[in-house]
C-alpha cells in the first residue's frame, strides 16, 4: 500500500510534527488485518481499523473506543508497564492532533519496546533456552493463577461453545484440499477433534467444575511475548471476541507448545510444559493439549491459506504461504495421531541425582516429568517455594501423595504421554503398587535407580537452593532403600550419577 492510498489520519501520523514529544525518523509503520501500529521512539500507538469481520467488529467509533479500553484494561494484566492510556485524537479542518475535543479517533498509546526483544526474534537467534521456558512457563502460570473466573466466563467451557470455532476452521478451509491440506490430513484431524468432543464430556465438565476455564491471554504465541530489561510481558491480549478469550488456561499453554513444536524446539516445549504444570498443579488439564495444539496450528494454517485466495498477493509470496500452511497442517495433524504411553519410575535416596536426570530425560522423551515434591505440597495447599512442615511428611501424607503420584502418570500415559515418576520410591510397597497397577492398565514400565557415594548424597543435599525439595542432612541419615526384589530387578536400569548421565540415560533409551 503507497503511502498515498493510506487514510489521511495515517499519513499524518507517519509525520514527525504530529506528536507533542520527541521521535525517532523515519516513524515506522506496521499493520494487521485489523490495525496500524506506529512506531516513534519511546512510544508506539495502535489505531485500529474500521473493520468488522464477526468474530470482530470495529466498524464505529463507539466500538474503538470501547476496544481501546478494553485494551488497555486487559493488557494490564501480563504487561501493564507497556499500556499507557487510550487517547483521544481530534480533528480541525483537514488537521489531525492528539487531544482535544469531540476525537473522531481513539489510539492506545504504548512504551516502544526493540523488536529484537520479542521470543519470536530471540529463535531465530537461538537464545531460546531452557531457563528462559521455566520463567516463562512461571510467568504463564502466574498469569493464570491470577485470572478471572466466574459464571459466565465459565459457561465458555462448555463442549457446545469450544467446538463452534473447530467446525469453522473445517468449513473454512475445505477449498485448500488438495494444495496445502491433503484430504487424508484433512479428513483424520477432524476425525480426531470429533471423537474427542464425543468421548471427552466428562473431561471438559471437570474443567469447568475446577475452575480452569477464565480470562485469559488468548494469543500466546513468541510474537506476542518479549523479554525486555529483564521482564517477561505478555502483551496484545485478545480484546475484541469473549469466546477467544474466555478459554481453558490449556488453550493459552497450547499456543505457546504450538509455536515452539512449528520451530522444532520440542525440547524447549516440553520444559516450558513441566515447568507449567509443576507451578499450577493442572497435570490433568495436559490431557487436552492435544487438541488445543492441533487446533492453534490449524488457524496458523487457516490464516495462512487466506492468502492464496487474495488478487493482491503475488505469486512469489502465495508459493511461500502454501509451504508455511502446509507445514501448519502437517501439524495439526501429526499431533492428533494416536502414541503409546509409558511410565519411567525414578527411584534413590534424597541427593541421588533423580530430578537432575529427569529433567535431562524428559525433552528426549517429550515425557512428563511428575515429581512428588509438587504433587505432595499442591495436595496439602503448600506453596511450592516455601519449606514443608511435619504435617507434610506423615506416613499417611507420603501414602496419599504417592496414590496421587501414580494415578496421575497412569492418566497422563493412557493418554499417550511418557510420564516419569520422580519420587524416592524406596519402599517396595510404593514400587509393587506401580508395577500391578501400570501392568493392569497395559503400560510399560522402567525403573531408574540413581545412586551415589553416601558423602555425594550428603554435599549435593547440604548444597541444594532454589529448589522446592525440602530434605535435609539429618532427613536423609535417616533413609534407606529396601532391597529390590528379583521381580523388580528385571526392570531396573542403574544410573552413577557421579558419571555423565546422558550417555548412561542413551544407553537406557536404546536398549
Amino acid at each position: 500500500m503507497t503511502d498515498s492510498a493510506l487514510p489521511q489520519l495515517i499519513q499524518q501520523m507517519c509525520q514527525p510534527e504530529f506528536y507533542p514529544h520527541a521521535v525517532v525518523e523515519p516513524i515506522r509503520l506496521m499493520q494487521t488485518h485489523v490495525s496500524y501500529v506506529l512506531l516513534t521512539g519511546d512510544y508506539a500507538y495502535k489505531v485500529k481499523k474500521p473493520v468488522n469481520f464477526g468474530f470482530l467488529d470495529y466498524s464505529t467509533l463507539e466500538q474503538r473506543h470501547h476496544f481501546c479500553q478494553e485494551e488497555l484494561r486487559l493488557n494490564q494484566r501480563g504487561a501493564g508497564p507497556l499500556y499507557l492510556e487510550v487517547v483521544a485524537i481530534a480533528q480541525t479542518g483537514d488537521t489531525y492532533h492528539l487531544g482535544g475535543d469531540n476525537p473522531v479517533e481513539y489510539a492506545v498509546k504504548m512504551v516502544q519496546f526493540p523488536q529484537d526483544t520479542l521470543l519470536s526474534a530471540l529463535h531465530q537467534r537461538g537464545e531460546l533456552t531452557p531457563a528462559l521456558m521455566e520463567a516463562l512457563a512461571a510467568a504463564v502460570a502466574d498469569f493464570h493463577l491470577q485470572a478471572e473466573t466466574n459464571d459466565h466466563i465459565r459457561s465458555f467451557g462448555t463442549v457446545e461453545q469450544i467446538r463452534q470455532a473447530f467446525d469453522e476452521n473445517y468449513a473454512q478451509t475445505e477449498g485448500y484440499i488438495g494444495g496445502p491440506q491433503t484430504q487424508a490430513q484433512f479428513d483424520e484431524t477432524k476425525a480426531y477433534t470429533d471423537a474427542f468432543f464425543a468421548s471427552q464430556g466428562d473431561l471438559f465438565e471437570q474443567r469447568i467444575a475446577e475452575n480452569w476455564i477464565r480470562a485469559c491471554h488468548g494469543d500466546l504465541h513468541l510474537n506476542n511475548l518479549c523479554l525486555w530489561q529483564g521482564q517477561l510481558y505478555l502483551f496484545d491480549c485478545i480484546e475484541f471476541n469473549e469466546p477467544f478469550r474466555y478459554v481453558d488456561v490449556m488453550y493459552d499453554v497450547g499456543f505457546v507448545v504450538m509455536d515452539l513444536l512449528s520451530k522444532n524446539c520440542a525440547d524447549l516445549a516440553t520444559v516450558f510444559l513441566n515447568h507449567y504444570v509443576e507451578r499450577t498443579g493442572d497435570w490433568e488439564g495436559v490431557q487436552l493439549l492435544p487438541l488445543y495444539i492441533s487446533r492453534q496450528a490449524y488457524v496458523r494454517a487457516k490464516v495462512t491459506s487466506f492468502l492464496l485466495g487474495d488478487p493482491s498477493v503475488d505469486e512469489a509470496t502465495k508459493r511461500a504461504a502454501t509451504v508455511t500452511a502446509a507445514g501448519y497442517y502437517r501439524l495439526a495433524w501429526s499431533v492428533c495421531q494416536p502414541q503409546r504411553g509409558s511410565l519411567y519410575l525414578m527411584a534413590g535416596l534424597s541427593g541421588s541425582g533423580k530430578s537432575t536426570t529427569a529433567r535431562q530425560l524428559a525433552p528426549q522423551l517429550n515425557a512428563i516429568h511428575l515429581r512428588s515434591d509438587a504433587v505432595r505440597k499442591h495436595l496439602a495447599g503448600w506453596p511450592l517455594d516455601q519449606r514443608g512442615d511435619d504435617s507434610l511428611y506423615t506416613p499417611a501424607m507420603s501414602a496419599k501423595t504417592y496414590d496421587r503420584l501414580l494415578a496421575l502418570g497412569i492418566t497422563l500415559a493412557q493418554a499417550g504421554y511418557s510420564v516419569i515418576l520422580d519420587a524416592k520410591y524406596d519402599r517396595q510397597l510404593f514400587r509393587q503398587e506401580a508395577i500391578d497397577r501400570t501392568q493392569q492398565a497395559g503400560l510399560s514400565l522402567q525403573i531408574l535407580h540413581c545412586t551415589a557415594p553416601t558423602e555425594v548424597l550428603e554435599a549435593r543435599v547440604r548444597d541444594r537452593a532454589g529448589d522446592i525439595a525440602d530434605a535435609t542432612v539429618t532427613i536423609l541419615q535417616r533413609q534407606s532403600m529396601e532391597p529390590f526384589t528379583p521381580a523388580e530387578q528385571a526392570l531396573v536400569h542403574s544410573i552413577d550419577t557421579t558419571q555423565a548421565v546422558p550417555p548412561q540415560i542413551a544407553a537406557i533409551l536404546g536398549a
